[in-house]
């Protein structure tokens, strides 16, 4: 609604100025004839006359576009005004639990949840990941991969059942220790106008360069740290313009790994790299998960290969959940099925 108001006022505001430099064009030739008929000036005073009344019409053309500038800002900030106004539907419970330092279990328990009253995306999803295993989430786009990502980090609480970390209910631990506890690797890879450093540690100057350094060596990245300019202070551009996937990626590795997380959600990402890329992001991948619990949404075989369990939702339901191993032996399973025919063919 505001942001329509700045609209319709801006345009306003450049009709009226509009408006107002034809009347004002017409009144001096009006006047400027009247006067030159009565022999009072010369055609050369009616000239200057035109040319006086012209030379105000960019001045004002550019208030014009400064009032419609002051009006998108004042409805821009309103917008921000009632997004702070936002009250978080997950509270915070008085004496909140400390989550467990250490590789985290998982658990959801009988969970249902929608986004919408009586739409369900999840329906009595049930599964135990053990600390320190790795689970390959499959399933069709909508199937609601995405929605048991936002639960474990707790941006919305079950309808139904139970979401646990570590053998705690999310709902009676600490906010800001789920956050810290989970960590993510998207396939769109965001980077800010920022040095290397603030775009790795997201602008938490608590972090020393040292720890940064040593992640980015044991992820792979010294070739690409000792090629920078300027070191950790080299400004990279907004959305990682300049960078290879591969790079890009590698240092989305880089940010979780700093952060030290018991669980690693990985969305791998689809897109093809070259083989020598491939090597180097399978062995952060592989650096990455030690040691730590893991969920990853593969894509690929080479990444279902690295997977303990195996779970496959499909609207919104666990259609098959098991061992890998077994699963994959198991030439009825729906693992099995999948892997047959093609990961990228049957998921997509």
């Amino acid at each position: 609604a505001a942001s329509r108001k700045a609209f319709y006022a801006g345009n306003l505001t450049w009709g009226s100025t509009g408006l107002m430099f034809a009347i004002s064009n017409a009144l001096a030739l009006g006047l400027g004839a009247y006067l030159f008929l009565r022999g009072s000036v010369t055609i050369g005073t009616v000239y200057l006359i035109l040319q006086y009344s012209n030379a105000l019409q960019r001045p004002l053309e550019q208030l014009a576009h400064e009032l419609q500038d002051l009006q998108s800002a004042a409805a821009s900030i309103h917008r921000i005004e009632q997004l702070f106004a936002i009250q978080p539907t997950v509270q915070e419970i008085a004496h909140p639990r400390d989550l467990p330092a250490g590789p985290l279990s998982v658990t959801f328990a009988s969970v249902t949840f929608g986004y919408v009253p009586d739409e369900p995306v999840l329906r009595d999803v049930s599964f135990c990941l053990e600390p320190g295993q790795v689970m390959g989430l499959l399933g069709r786009t909508g199937s609601g991969k995405t929605t048991i990502t936002r639960l474990l980090f707790r941006f919305h609480d079950p309808n139904l059942g139970t979401v646990c970390l570590g053998e705690e209910d999310l709902r009676q631990v600490r906010l800001g220790d789920v956050r810290q506890g989970v960590g993510m690797v998207t396939q769109e890879v965001q980077l800010f106008q920022a040095s290397v450093r603030d775009n790795l540690t997201f602008f938490d100057s608590a972090i020393p360069d040292a720890d940064i350094i040593e992640a980015l060596h044991i992820l792979g990245l010294d070739q690409w740290y000792a090629s920078l300019p300027r070191g950790l202070d080299t400004r990279l551009a907004a959305g990682g313009r300049g960078l290879s996937a591969g790079e890009a990626q590698l240092l989305a590795f880089t940010r979780v790994f700093l952060k030290n997380p018991g669980l690693v959600i990985l969305d791998e990402a689809s897109s093809r790299l070259d083989p020598v890329t491939e090597q180097l992001i399978e062995r952060a991948i592989d650096r990455l998960l030690y040691n730590r619990t893991a969920i990853i949404v593969a894509h690929r075989l080479a990444t279902v290969q690295r997977a303990d369990d195996i779970l496959i939702l499909e609207n919104g339901r666990v259609m098959e959940y098991g061992p890998r191993v077994l699963l994959a032996a198991d030439a009825g399973s729906r693992f099995a099925h999948l892997l047959r025919t093609g990961l990228e063919e049957v998921l997509a």
